[in-house]
């Protein structure tokens, strides 16, 4: 596994969510009220849209782009009877940093 660092321990608390980027891929990190901090691939796995607008209300995270709600604990969507489930990373806290494994990462691109 390569675990790359996203952000400090102090970027998301119980109950809040945060979207950060690994290289090109962006991680969404959501922590459950009264659960633990989890790290999912940053698009609705619905249409493929960023999560970059999702609305989280301490154990829903809902895609406004087409109200498709998941929970943040199984990743599991909730609000429809399908399979579609948010990707799951491998996430561990090193020290003052969250890391995640996001799988082999590109370097983001540079503004033009």
């Amino acid at each position: 596994m390569a675990f790359t660092s996203i952000c400090h321990t102090s970027a998301v608390s119980e109950g809040s969510m945060g979207l950060f980027q690994a290289g090109r891929k962006s991680v969404l990190l959501v922590w459950p009220t009264g659960g633990e901090l989890k790290a999912y691939r940053g698009r609705c796995p619905h249409a493929d849209m960023p999560l970059n607008d999702a609305a989280f209300n301490g154990q829903t995270v809902t895609c406004l782009h087409h109200q498709w709600g998941f929970d943040c604990a199984s990743g599991k969507c909730v609000t429809h009877l399908v399979r579609n489930a948010l990707h799951p990373y491998a996430l561990r806290v090193e020290g003052d940093e969250i890391q995640v494994d996001v799988g082999p990462t590109k370097a983001a691109r540079s503004p033009a």
